[in-house]
């Protein structure tokens, strides 16, 4: 199946709802189609032995888009030999975007260990008969979100009445409707123009709004001398989670040691990523995002943006990656407002990082320190 077949339970909202490879103003400065997926080498030379003896082999890890600065924590834990320590000869990062298959489709057909996707497309695949489950989340918030000009502001859901905003077919369009139905807004009320993976259309006027990404378009946008204000989705009643852990069923009954070991050598990665931003652009920008020609003023912009969407109370309270009954209740909540309905047991399975967690007891402690750096505010 494309990625990009809407149609489909397998189709990426990444290949949907962004589009990076679009600098700002339409000039495709990157191809991806002429991107190697390059498997990243371990980190620290050696057998690929864990400190117990464990060896796990080789395994390869299904990115959501680009190797940009947003998967900096797999980029820590390559470099910092977490992968090596946790018993993997080495773990191979693919990565997605134009042409790239989803990661439930690459985690379904074997070919990835874990994926990074969404609950949208995970829920979307098992009703389809996937037998995926989603074991954990980078982003705690979902980075869509509607961006409007400082001069011309739409600051928040209700504010959307009467003006005409930008949402790009497909996918997003379904998410679009699915958060004017959790705020009660007539469609009548506001005139939908369909885009395409491009903010020049906000500057211009033709719209008034535009549905992107938080991380991605109000920097371009600001990047070119306009002031922006922007809300998220996931703050008006839509906090689908993006950047998920997708496992199959099978790793979590045959696997469990080998995603246990991979979850620990992830949260180590992201803990450092999360506590050293700079260091995450340099990765990026220098080594797994060479051939993308990054911009590092815009990526270190990035890596503290997400780094918000990351290091919320609940993570670190809970730990990273963890996954909240309050969170799981909203985002069965939200896929029924999309048109997907499936149970949190089909959806999720939790019990995984929690004895990750039970057996790991620094990994929290650490984790709440780096946020703490990160965000300036201290652990509650």
């Amino acid at each position: 199946m494309r990625s990009n077949d809407v149609s489909s339970p397998f189709a990426s909202d990444r290949a949907l709802s962004r589009r990076r490879v679009l600098r700002f103003g339409g000039a495709a400065a990157l191809l991806l189609g002429a991107t190697p997926l390059l498997a990243a080498c371990s980190g620290s030379a050696g057998s690929g032995s864990g400190a117990d003896g464990k060896n796990f082999g080789d395994i390869a890890i299904q990115l959501a888009w680009i190797k940009n600065v947003e998967f900096a924590g797999e980029y820590f834990a390559d470099q910092k030999g977490y992968y090596t320590a946790a018993g993997f000869s080495s773990v191979a990062l693919t990565a997605g975007g134009a042409g790239a298959g989803s990661a439930e489709s690459s985690v379904a057909s074997g070919k990835a260990f874990l994926g990074f996707g969404s609950t949208k497309v995970t829920a979307g695949a098992i009703t389809q008969g996937a037998d995926l489950k989603t074991v954990g989340t980078v982003f705690q918030k979902n980075p869509l979100c509607i961006t409007s000009l400082a001069s011309n502001p739409v600051p928040d859901v209700q504010s959307m009445k009467g003006k005409k905003i930008g949402v790009q077919p497909g996918g997003n369009a379904n998410v679009f409707a699915g958060l004017l139905t959790a705020n009660n807004i007539d469609h009548a009320d506001i005139t939908i123009i369909p885009v395409q993976y491009d903010p020049t259309v906000l500057t211009t006027g033709q719209v008034d709004g535009y549905m992107g990404f938080i991380t991605n378009e109000p920097l371009l946008v600001e990047a070119k001398g306009f002031k922006t204000t922007s809300f998220l989705l996931a703050d008006y009643g839509l906090p689908l989670l993006s950047e998920t852990m997708v496992v199959s069923q099978d790793a979590i009954d045959n696997d469990r040691d080998k995603l246990k070991a991979l979850l620990v050598a992830e949260i180590k990665g992201w803990t450092d990523a999360v506590a050293n931003p700079t260091q995450a652009v340099t990765y990026a920008v220098t080594h797994y995002g060479k051939d993308q020609n990054l911009d590092p003023d815009e990526q270190l912009e990035e890596a503290k943006m997400q780094t918000g969407l990351i290091a919320t109370p609940e993570a670190v309270a809970n730990g990273l990656f963890t996954i909240s009954d309050t969170l799981v209740a909203a985002n069965i909540k939200a896929l029924g407002e999309t048109g997907v309905t499936v149970t949190a047991d089909q959806l999720f399975d939790r019990s995984v990082l929690k004895e990750v967690y039970s057996e790991n007891p620094t990994l929290l402690p650490a984790f709440a320190a780096a946020a703490a750096s990160a965000t300036g505010k201290p652990p509650s």
